[in-house]
């Protein structure tokens, strides 16, 4: 396994293609009245998430067909290539359906498994956060840049839902909540592009699936954060689902410590 990172250009390139692609298909798909359907893990899936993740698939797989796809709505492909795609077509569905403007698409690029490349496209408020882990990010082309936080207790926390954590997992958050200065709910992706641009501190969910944050990570990442799991481990695509990005790392090992308790 070699350790120095690819030239990103090319793929970066690409991947603003693709997010200019579902851009145009969720601002008209939020148009219309959804069609929903309750997939077997209770979650909500909708004909524009298959549409969106399937023009993606299409695209990539006639531009890189070796390279591996793992997405939210169908089967995964070649995972074990050197490169894969990590597709969220909506991250944040259920906001989607209610009309709640924080949904987005998430396309990763994955380099030996773990988060390179990513981009977080929300087409209701034209924001696009880019960015290559460890090198760069950016915001509608700003660079950003994650802040620095003197203490836990003066973080500001994002969570999506408490809901998504298994009971013994929301005991551990709630040392977090006990400690921080404030925690905000519901963001989705959002919250992690506003982590990414210096605007909060710490974003802790659980019951994550790699298409959920290896676009967030990629780009919280190239801001000068970092994102393990509760335990300190880097991402993987057989990751447990717990998901902590710190936009201070020394946040980071006080959160982890309360996690772990």
């Amino acid at each position: 396994m070699t350790t120095a990172q690819p030239a990103h250009d090319d793929f970066l390139i690409f991947a603003d293609h693709l997010a200019d692609t579902s851009r145009a298909m969720l601002l008209e798909a939020c148009q219309h009245r959804p069609q929903v359907q309750i997939k077997a893990d209770a979650s909500f899936v909708t004909s524009a998430d298959r549409a969106v993740e399937t023009a993606l698939r299409n695209m990539i797989m006639a531009r890189f067909p070796n390279h591996g796809i793992l997405g939210e709505e169908f089967d995964n492909v070649n995972t074990d290539a050197e490169f894969v795609w990590v597709l969220d077509p909506i991250d944040g569905t259920a906001p989607f359906i209610a009309g709640i403007p924080v949904y987005g698409t998430l396309i990763g690029l994955a380099w030996q498994g773990r988060p390179f490349l990513g981009v977080m496209d929300h087409p209701v408020t034209a924001d696009r956060w880019c960015g290559v882990s460890s090198r760069f990010a950016t915001r509608n082309g700003a660079p950003v840049r994650v802040r620095p936080c003197a203490a836990l207790q003066e973080a500001f926390v994002t969570c999506s839902n408490v809901d998504f954590m298994s009971p013994a997992d929301q005991a551990r958050f709630a040392r977090i909540r006990q400690r921080a200065r404030y925690v905000q709910y519901g963001g989705s992706c959002y919250a992690y592009g506003v982590l990414a641009s210096g605007h909060t501190d710490l974003a802790i969910d659980g019951g994550l699936a790699p298409f959920d944050v290896y676009a967030c990570a990629a780009v919280i990442e190239g801001a000068g954060g970092r994102v393990t799991d509760w335990q300190g481990a880097p991402l993987s695509f057989d990751m447990t689902g717990t998901v902590i990005a710190a936009g201070d790392p020394c946040r980071l090992s006080e959160a982890l410590a309360l996690l772990q308790g």
